[in-house]
């Protein structure tokens, strides 16, 4: 894909030099295309310092050997890999269920809170209740709360599966902080839009459908890549609750063997798609932010 960046100052030129921002190495390349070879040759050169005297620290370090034993053992790793390749397998159906429906739910409450008008304030004020509820509770003791409380209360019909309410109790909490990036898209439509739909004989509800919702939904996606990569690596926290998954997967490896390199291979399976996620939603927001620039020019 091809787009373009701002504009910046190049090296030894005074003059303004664009540069092709497309790709995950746009950043990097208008980056380079402003500090020039020689800030590029200096970065390196301090970047490569940096790595090789944390390295030095730590392979001297006077327990570097037992550290070693104890969470880089090639055969432990061989021996958990498939317990915790196992388990992360379920991180990522819990992932994506999860995004869906906290996608869908937050976009719910964040219209609820939007509706104007005294018919709608107790709507309103469920949503800001809800909102206020979820985020003022840490969601590891959300968790817990859920997890452990409702299959306690033994209703009938109710599922008792604590999978079920770690999942529900991610979607409850991060739909509240979801719903409030919904809304700060709503309200960043200029007003005129909603005096247009109004003027055209729209509802409000119809307002919303064709001409407010649209804008704002695209102007909060790089927001919403940043709370997908948030969520990615939190669905670890269902553990507590005694699920099986990755990070429950290598402590019980861990508490059989005494060794903890199944966390190793725990966080190297977190790392594979938390980095390229986290480096798309770079790419998007860069890409985001150099076509306002352009709407903007």
């Amino acid at each position: 894909m091809t787009g373009s960046g701002p504009r910046s100052g190049v090296g030894s030129s005074q003059e303004p030099v664009s540069w092709t921002g497309s790709g995950a190495l746009g950043p990097v390349r208008g980056w380079l295309a402003e500090e020039g070879a020689r800030g590029a040759l200096i970065a390196t050169i301090s970047t490569l310092g940096v790595v090789a005297v944390a390295a030095w620290a730590v392979l001297t370090s006077d327990n570097w050997d037992a550290v070693r034993a104890q969470f880089f053992n090639p055969e432990d790793f061989v021996a958990a890999w498939p317990d915790v390749l196992a388990g992360f397998w379920l991180d990522l159906r819990m992932f994506v269920i999860a995004q869906i429906a906290i996608l869908v739910f937050a976009l719910l409450v964040a219209v609820m809170r939007s509706l104007r008008g005294p018919a709608f304030l107790p709507l309103r004020l469920l949503a800001v209740l809800y909102i206020d509820l979820f985020r003022g509770v840490p969601l590891i003791l959300a968790i817990l709360l859920f997890g452990f409380g409702v299959p306690a209360l033994d209703i009938p019909g109710v599922p008792r599966s604590q999978l079920f309410w770690g999942v529900t109790t991610l979607v409850l909490s991060y739909s509240a902080y979801t719903a409030e990036v919904y809304r700060s898209g709503i309200d960043a439509v200029p007003e005129s839009q909603r005096s247009s739909a109004r003027s055209l004989g729209l509802t409000q509800w119809q307002g919303l459908r064709y001409a407010i919702l649209p804008q704002a939904v695209r102007n909060v996606v790089p927001a919403l890549l940043n709370g997908l990569v948030s969520l990615q690596k939190d669905v670890a926290l269902v553990s507590v609750l005694g699920v099986r998954e990755a990070v429950r997967a290598a402590e019980i490896y861990t508490s059989r063997t005494f060794n903890y390199t199944s966390f190793i291979a725990a966080t190297l399976l977190f790392l594979l798609i938390s980095i390229p996620a986290a480096r798309f939603a770079d790419w998007y927001t860069a890409r985001d932010r150099a076509r306002r620039s352009q709407m903007a020019a």
